[in-house]
């Protein structure tokens, strides 16, 4: 919102070099000014941090915007500015925030121990942007008090400051700029300099309960454990009973069978009927029992779309609301567990919307030991949203037992696979640092938007897969290979599984799309316990061909690979342990 306010609505959008992390850049007056990531540190942590620090290492003076009350977490990043010898001044924003949060600022003593010039602001009503604008046209920004016990001496002297620090602090990318050896001195720096942050924070800030609204009280028991838990679980339930008895069975009953079976297919047979007859290979291929423009359109647009829909809306409702990050703290300490941290619940949330976009928001993540544990994960046991509404239709019925079962073996195996990746692969997890935006009331508009856009997405990365799918199982099945597969793995469908041969053609399906292949197990004659079975197996399967291309990108052909298989194996082994079990 600064940077809006100073540069007004006409900025440059684009993708930094060799990322996908996006810059924006303005006019103010005769100044370039560029908007980074927002983020806590400038190093190599991530593609944020490298952006945010090559950027900020080349500008000219830096423009630190605080969030007020946020104001503790935020210092780190101040203190670090001035450690590099970069001339700035600090915006406190939020200040309405602030208040409301019951915290007072001293803002004179801020800027004493700083030892730079610090404005207060509130960027959406621009309450303080006039002052910003006239510290920038009069140049006021100056280089604060460092860290005393920083040591520079063995440095060229026409190595940069801001250079000298990051290679103190064990930036490799930096210190190779230069061919020396990055420092092993980060921990004892990071220590002095959070020591110094708190410090400042404890001298500045001052609580009050004066005018403390309801959401922040909310907002603080929502990452309480005692409070916390229980208001997940409600929410959890909340999202089941829409998703899994709304949607899934009443809307789907609608979408699917009055408007695509009853209406739809007879239309469009008879209009492929006018050109074709329907019993050719074409005419099959077309409208057939696999057609692409009768089982392909029916399966999406009548099974799929209304779930995808609902979840998006969920997940807009909890981004909107600011509740999303709070799941991430009362997460952290059971991700750890599993070599995460409660960032990883973002990537992991969003791949119950869809896993292809999932493996993407990965590179959040603070090392390349966590993405490959979180893109394995989210390939083994999470299902996308499609998917997830279809189970959730066919587990629901079964009544609590089958629930908690089918619940307890996909969390268990989750929670498993992740416990040894964490103590196979060496390292640990990194810690949690993520910003807590305060509760707030959604706007309908927000969540309507992100939803046009996400479904928008979903829908032409889905049609052509689906179409696709379709018609090479209309194929097969016209040259006889959907039997000769369900007799080649009877052994394992129905001697090792318990499940009926017919349903090797639905793990075939869910190949190409883990929801599609879902979707197939509806058409089968299952008893209560073998629909548990066919769940479980098929929540573990392998991630869809759109998933596994992205995970190949991103972690190259060995890992992903290493991925889908790991994925197939388990499902099955799994299924028929579970058949065994219970």
């Amino acid at each position: 919102m600064i940077f809006a306010g100073l540069t007004g609505q006409y900025v440059d959008v684009s993708n930094y070099p060799g990322t996908t992390v996006e810059t924006y850049v303005g006019r103010f007056n005769e100044a370039t000014v560029i908007d980074t990531p927002g983020v806590y540190g400038i190093s190599s942590f991530n593609d944020e941090e490298r952006v945010a620090r090559d950027v900020i290492l080349q500008a000219d003076a830096v423009i630190n915007v605080v969030n007020a009350a946020r104001l503790r977490q935020d210092l780190f990043l101040t203190l670090q500015l001035i450690d590099a010898g970069l001339p700035l001044i600090v915006v406190l924003n939020m200040m309405d925030e602030a208040r409301a949060n019951g915290v007072e600022i001293d803002r004179r003593r801020l800027e004493e121990l700083l030892g730079v010039p610090v404005y207060t602001a509130v960027a959406a009503s621009g309450e303080g942007m006039d002052g910003i604008k006239q510290a920038i046209k009069e140049e006021r920004f100056r280089r604060g008090k460092a860290d005393e016990a920083l040591d520079f001496n063995g440095f060229a002297p026409e190595i940069p400051r801001g250079d000298r620090l990051l290679i103190l602090e064990g930036d490799r990318e930096v210190a190779a700029k230069y061919g020396l050896t990055p420092g092993a001195g980060m921990e004892q720096i990071y220590e002095r300099r959070r020591e110094r942050a708190d410090g400042i924070a404890d001298a500045v800030m001052r609580s009050t309960n004066k005018g403390v609204r309801w959401s922040v009280r909310l907002g603080r028991w929502a990452i309480r454990p005692l409070t916390g838990l229980p208001i997940l679980a409600l929410v959890l339930l909340g999202i089941f009973y829409i998703l899994g008895v709304g949607v899934a069975t009443h809307v789907v009953e609608f979408t699917e069978g009055h408007l695509m079976e009853g209406i739809y297919q007879p239309f469009i047979k008879s209009l492929v009927e006018k050109v074709l007859p329907l019993k050719s290979a074409a005419g099959k291929l077309l409208v057939g029992e696999f057609g692409m423009l009768t089982m392909g359109i029916t399966y999406l647009f009548g099974l799929l779309l209304p779930l995808v829909v609902a979840f998006y809306l969920l997940l807009g409702l909890l981004e909107d609301s600011g509740y999303l990050p709070r799941i991430a703290v009362l997460a952290d300490r059971l991700l750890t567990a599993v070599g995460l941290n409660g960032r990883a619940v973002i990537p992991i949330i969003l791949g119950f919307g869809c896993v292809t976009m999932a493996t993407v928001t990965t590179r959040l993540l603070g090392s390349n030991r966590e993405r490959f544990i979180a893109v394995f994960l989210l390939g083994l046991a999470i299902p996308c949203s499609a998917q997830l509404g279809i189970i959730t239709g066919m587990i629901a019925p079964l009544g609590l037992y089958y629930i908690l079962v089918y619940g307890g073996v996909v969390l268990g195996i989750f929670g498993l696979a992740g416990l040894v990746l964490n103590r196979v692969l060496p390292g640990r997890s990194t810690d949690l640092l993520i910003e807590l935006p305060p509760l707030r009331l959604p706007r309908l508009g927000n969540i309507l938007l992100k939803t046009w856009h996400k479904t928008k997405n979903f829908l032409k990365e889905t049609i052509p897969l689906f179409l696709l799918g379709s018609l090479i199982l209309g194929v097969v099945d016209l040259v006889g290979g959907l039997g000769q597969l369900n007799t080649w793995a009877s052994p394992l469908i129905h001697g090792w599984l318990g499940l009926p041969k017919e349903a090797a053609t639905a793990f075939v399906m869910g190949i190409l799309r883990r929801d599609f292949g879902a979707a197939g197990l509806t058409d089968l004659a299952l008893t209560a316990h073998q629909t548990l079975v066919a769940l479980v197996t098929m929540t573990l399967f392998v991630p869809c061909i759109a998933a596994v291309l992205v995970i190949l990108k991103e972690r190259g052909w060995k890992e992903g690979w290493a991925i889908w298989f790991g994925s197939l194996v388990t499902a099955f082994t799994v299924g028929g342990l579970v058949h065994r079990l219970f």
